[in-house]
């Protein structure tokens, strides 16, 4: 039972006593209560899907969205952060799919509790903090808790002596529960080269009763053992090093913490429950699919593998659809589609053979909607696309498991115990049965299955998304050239302590003193014409590319116009830093010359258009197809707009139609934009629409369309137009699949959408010109003349039908014998595939029993047809094999039935050979 604020409560079984048991929702919220109070900033979780970030197919721990403060490319508002992040692990380093349902603890999404420091406070108190918040606020028991600090292993590395004084100064602790261990267990890194320093992790002892070893001959229970005894709850890294390379490291001039905790982990101990499913962030999923199949508890925990994995990736898909992942076939499309299936071929261990995920996933908006408002936004998308997606396997998936029954069967006779990869993708591929699936299958018959040959089977079909690294490509290579360049300005006054000044919502001509050019990984102090370059200027309006927008091109001239670069691109090496990427085409600049930058006008009016025409199209969208149509990815530059949207059909060509209609009308009206900045939280309560896989700081810039209840309300952080009349007009050029679920409309504006319109009317005077009628009667007057071509087009088959019949006739009156059998061998002039069919069945109307094998050529293109009857098939003929063999002459292949077959080539000098050929076939396979 519960009790009004929400807390869990059980009766003790011996002394009758009523005992508070926090629930899951209470437990995330006292953590980051607890660190408010210590000054810390609240960040919401950051997107399943990385905000910028193509090359991390998934976010997977709490510091994702931190990765560029502690690369140095990035700064926040705040030196103290708190937060719970949403993270998927079912790719590359970090795949935890293998153990889902097969124990307590794996999932492939998860909650990572974490608390940060940049530059702020350090070890001292991470560690007095977490005493804290486990002994004072959870009342976990002191005696039973454990940490461990970094000792290296290699004795390379200093011990982190200072961390280990700090835990033993905690009121309470034993002194003999803090340890050492070394690389392995505890020190972090975040890839081969960047930060890393040492972490100290905490442990609870839960116990002899969790012990699953208990019996095993010279087992001991010990933390970083071998037995699920010592649960690790939480590990506080040190962030201090720079690794500059295997053997060297270099101490950071500022010091972070990134700590992170799972919550499912810690409510299972809260909850004093074994498993991690036995919770009520998981339990009520269990429950939900029970409930379907009508089974009791006692029959639930005979078979809980299927109800873990199912809970487990309900879960998952619920939250992956809400951030705008849908099913599909490649990168992260592909993960939400093969956990959606994996889920359902376990239900039918169940017995459950119908959609039912969607009941499910209720369950989880329930859980977890309060915490995470983005499902209870899009349930209806969640639950059309989970049931869509069930639908769909279920139309394919009993022909590929019986497919699979049978491979295997036939590898078991041949003693073999490898599925071969190739087979594993055709199965995919043909019959939508994702590996992870056949690998299950695979594994319950005993056999092993060859991951390595179906990724090389599926290079040519997917892209690679980057799921083998840990954190993706870092970025920032050349951070520390640039910052120093950075600290070196700041130092000489040549820069404030914030660094470039950008304003890239301004088009004036700016004025400013070369602080820097960079060339080739170098600092230099000038260049000459040809040469690439970065320039650092005091400040800048050239837009850096971001949010599907392209950046500003233009130029940087020099005060006395001795020197001019063309700027190419704009970049943001490191926090404060902005650079002019381009060449020199004059001169030669030099540090110190005073230049203008000169943003192109022209052309970034044209991306301007564009962008606000992409939040109309987004707009119309939704009141044409649905709330679910929403963005996945988008272009924005000065020739075009790329719109991608969750969609998972064709859009008919009346309701494109209507989209671009709706799109034109708002345009007309000349809605005004209000560009206002405002705290992320408060533009969220506020309904302004957050865009997939987009990264928003604390502050974010909104665009309002229309007054009153607006038009559209998006973050957006690109340029835009003033008013919805400037766009002038708006054109849809193609719409079509970008990937399964996700559709992809393009579309011009501007000066480009005038340029096709002349075009069109220019295409429709010369159409017009040569059919004789006017611009508004070409429609009707082409109609007419295809409609006579198509009508001309049926005679003349119908006449070369004739005629092929007419010639077929006088060489069937002379048919030969070979063996004694009537073989004819003709090529009849200009006819197509169905001719020479009805051709052979002319000659077996008049032979009974007899072989006929025709030939023809049509637009230089041999095609060859054979037919034998039945008693010649008995006797050894095989007309299948016959085309197979002689097609090899005309440079082609084909093949058939005994009695009908067909073959094609692109040699057709080699037809008479082929025909020639016929007559020793039949010699030789005459019986």
């Amino acid at each position: 039972m519960k009790d009004p604020v929400g807390y869990n409560l059980r009766i003790k079984p011996l002394d009758g006593e009523i005992e508070i048991m926090r629930t899951g929702s209470q437990i995330r919220q006292e953590f980051i209560d607890f660190f408010v109070s210590k000054g810390h900033t609240v960040v919401p979780s950051a997107s399943l899907v990385p905000g910028g970030d193509q090359t991390l197919l998934f976010t997977n721990a709490g510091m994702v969205q931190f990765k560029d403060v502690f690369l140095g490319t990035d700064h926040r508002p705040y030196s103290r952060a708190v937060d719970s992040q949403k993270c998927m692990r079912v790719a590359g380093k970090q795949n935890d799919l293998d153990d889902v349902g097969r124990d307590d603890t794996h999932h492939t999404f998860f909650e990572m509790l974490g608390n940060w420091s940049f530059g702020d406070y350090y070890k001292k108190e991470a560690i007095g903090w977490a005493w804290e918040l486990f002994t004072e606020v959870w009342g976990l028991e002191k005696d039973r808790l454990w940490a461990t600090c970094f000792k290296d292993d290699k004795g390379d590395i200093p011990t982190d002596e200072e961390a280990a004084v700090y835990w033993r100064e905690q009121p309470g602790i034993d002194p003999s529960h803090v340890l050492y261990f070394g690389r392995k267990d505890n020190f972090w890194e975040m890839a081969d080269t960047g930060p890393c320093g040492p972490c100290s992790e905490i442990h609870l002892d839960r116990g002899e009763d969790f012990c699953n070893k208990k019996g095993v001959a010279g087992h001991i229970c010990q933390v970083n053992g071998d037995c699920t005894r010592f649960l690790e709850l939480w590990n506080l890294v040190f962030i201090q090093y720079n690794r500059v390379s295997p053997t060297q490291l270099d101490q950071l001039p500022a010091c972070h913490v990134d700590t992170g905790m799972g919550l499912e982990r810690i409510v299972s101990v809260m909850q004093n429950v074994r498993s991690n499913y036995m919770t009520d962030l998981l339990m009520p999923m269990m429950e939900a699919v029970r409930a379907m199949t009508g089974q009791t508890t006692e029959e639930r925990d005979a078979q809980l593998t299927p109800y873990r994995v199912i809970a487990d990736h309900a879960r998952s898909a619920t939250f992956l659809i809400a951030d705008g992942v849908v099913p599909g076939n490649t990168g992260r499309n592909y993960v939400c589609r093969m956990i959606i299936r994996r889920a359902a071929r376990f239900a039918t261990k169940l017995g459950l053979n119908e959609p039912f995920l969607a009941g499910v996933a209720e369950k989880v908006i329930d859980t977890y909607g309060q915490a995470y408002p983005e499902l209870v936004k899009n349930k209806n998308a969640i639950l059309d696309n989970l049931t869509r997606e069930e639908k769909r396997f279920s139309r394919t998936v009993e022909a590929g498991l019986s497919e699979l029954e049978d491979k295997l069967t036939a590898l078991t006779a041949e003693g073999k115990k490898t599925l071969p990869g190739a087979v594993a993708f055709d199965l995919y591929a043909t019959h939508g049965l994702p590996f992870e699936i056949t690998k299950d299958i695979a594994s319950e018959r005993g056999f092993e299955s060859d991951e390595a040959g179906f990724k090389s089977a599926m290079e040519q079909h997917r892209k690679d998304s980057g799921g083998d690294q840990a954190f993706g490509k870092l970025g920032g290579e050349d951070a520390e050239l640039f910052k120093r360049i950075l600290d070196d300005l700041i130092t000489g006054n040549k820069l404030s302590k914030g660094g470039v000044k950008y304003d890239p919502y301004s088009v004036e001509d700016l004025d400013g003193e070369v602080l820097a050019i960079v060339q080739e990984g170098e600092q230099i102090e000038s260049a000459i014409e040809g040469e690439e370059v970065a320039i650092v200027l005091p400040r800048t309006n050239f837009y850096i590319e971001s949010g599907g927008q392209v950046s500003d091109q233009g130029f940087i001239d020099a005060f006395d116009s001795a020197w001019q670069i063309k700027v190419l691109g704009m970049r943001k090496p490191a926090a404060g830093l902005i650079v002019h990427e381009g060449v020199v085409t004059r001169g030669k600049p030099k540090v110190g010359d005073k230049a203008v930058a000169k943003v192109n006008t022209q052309r970034r009016q044209d991306i301007m258009r564009n962008h606000t025409a992409t939040h109309l199209l987004h707009a119309v969208l939704h009141q044409v197809l649905g709330e679910h149509a929403r963005q996945a990815g988008s272009l924005v530059a000065p020739d075009k707009l790329r719109f991608d949207f969750t969609h998972p059909d064709a859009i008919p060509a009346e309701k494109l139609e209507e989209v671009e209609a709706r799109v034109n009308e708002v345009i007309l009206n000349d809605l005004p934009l209000r560009k206002v900045e405002k705290s992320l939280e408060q533009a969220k309560a506020e309904g302004a629409m957050a865009l997939f896989g987009e990264k928003y700081g604390e502050t974010v810039r909104t665009i309002t369309i229309g007054e009153g209840k607006p038009f559209s309300y998006e973050l957006c952080g690109g340029t835009h137009v003033d008013e919805t009349g400037d766009i002038g007009v708006f054109l849809i050029t193609s719409e079509g699949s970008a990937a399964a679920g996700i559709r992809r409309i393009e579309a011009v504006t501007g000066r480009e959408a005038y340029r096709v319109i002349q075009k069109r009317s220019k295409a429709l005077k010369q159409i017009g010109k040569i059919t004789g009628s006017a611009s508004d009667a070409v429609v009707e007057r082409v109609t007419a003349i295809v409609d006579g071509a198509e009508t001309l087009e049926k005679t003349n088959a119908t006449l070369r039908q004739q005629l092929a019949v007419s010639e077929f006739l006088g060489k069937l009156a002379h048919t030969p014998e070979v063996s004694g059998i009537p073989v004819l061998t003709a090529e009849i002039d200009k006819a197509d595939a169905d001719t020479l069919r009805l051709l052979t069945d002319r000659f077996r109307d008049k032979y009974p029993s007899g072989l006929v094998v025709l030939g023809s050529v049509i637009d230089d293109r041999p095609l060859i047809v054979a037919a034998c009857t039945e008693d010649l098939v008995k006797r050894g003929l095989h007309a299948g094999n016959l085309v197979k063999e002689i097609s090899q002459l005309i440079g082609g292949s084909g093949g058939g039935r005994p009695n009908l077959a067909q073959a094609g080539g692109k040699d057709p000098g080699g037809l008479p050979a082929a025909l020639g050929a016929v007559a020793d076939y039949v010699k030789m396979n005459i019986k």
